[in-house]
């Protein structure tokens, strides 16, 4: 199972609207990780440059990458998180609202038949030293070629792609104990990706996010959403009752899901008054 702790307004649109929102990566805690990985990659390969005495090879790679990083909005990904852990207190106070919230569970195995083209489950990677990453030795490669940067950049610029798609799952290793997994879109992937955006606007500002139809994502594989979901475990702190959650999903359709709700067995402390 992934589990994805959120609070009752995120449920409510996951289950009842069958909409799960990939929020923008950039607008979030995480945007100066993507940067870190991004410099981590164009360090590692020019480092492998200048060993081979390509200096110019080496300054033509960072102009590269610095063009690329000043784009980073046009690049942006957008995503939602999981975790191995279940009913983790830590989790719980990050992203489950204090402990006052929610968490889902998803089967890995069906997500990852579910997704494709622009939308992908990658496992966050948290390495610091990107010497070792697949991506350092193909890019290394790439602009080895005499053409690299002149009449041949489209392998070029596809390698960056994907650099730009991995670095949406990438984490400092201070974070590794959340053993986090992201669903992820990549909205630049235009030939992929068909999904409109959308806005949600509160009094202090308006953000961008992408939906994706549980329900017809589930449909393309013969499934219902009752069979993505394989438990929903209520929060240590929240008030929420067991039944009127039961009577809220039999309202909604899905009564299959009755019997696979939970109260929390974490000793997750309410906060002060």
């Amino acid at each position: 199972m992934l589990y994805h702790y959120t609070d009752f307004a995120a449920f409510d649109g996951i289950i009842r609207c069958a909409e799960l929102r990939l929020n923008n990566i950039l607008n979030m805690n995480d945007a100066a990780e993507m940067r870190l990985f991004m410099n981590g990659i164009c360090r590692a390969v020019t480092e492998k440059l200048e060993q081979d005495g390509e200096y110019e090879k080496a300054r033509q790679t960072e102009d590269f990458f610095q063009k690329e990083m000043a784009e980073e909005f046009h690049y942006s990904a957008y995503a939602a998180c999981f975790s191995r852990y279940r009913d983790d207190a830590a989790q719980w106070e990050r992203y489950g609202h204090l402990g006052r919230g929610v968490c889902i569970a998803l089967h890995e195995r069906l997500m990852q038949k579910m997704v494709g083209g622009a939308v992908a489950l990658q496992e966050v990677y948290y390495q610091n030293d990107m010497r070792e990453h697949r991506l350092v030795n193909e890019l290394y490669r790439a602009v080895k070629d005499p053409e690299a940067f002149a009449k041949a950049p489209s392998k070029l610029q596809a390698l960056m792609n994907d650099a730009w798609v991995q670095s949406a799952a990438f984490k400092h290793p201070s974070f590794a104990s959340e053993r986090e997994f992201r669903l992820v879109v990549s909205p630049f992937m235009a030939n992929t990706f068909a999904i409109e955006p959308k806005y949600h606007v509160t009094a202090e500002r308006i953000k961008k996010y992408y939906p994706l139809d549980l329900n017809k994502m589930c449909g393309r594989m013969n499934l219902h959403l009752s069979d993505l979901v394989g438990e929903i475990i209520i929060g240590p702190t929240s008030s929420q009752s067991l039944p009127i959650l039961q009577d809220y999903l039999t309202d909604c359709g899905l009564n299959f899901l009755k019997d696979k709700i939970c109260l929390s067995e974490c000793p997750l402390r309410k906060p002060s008054s």
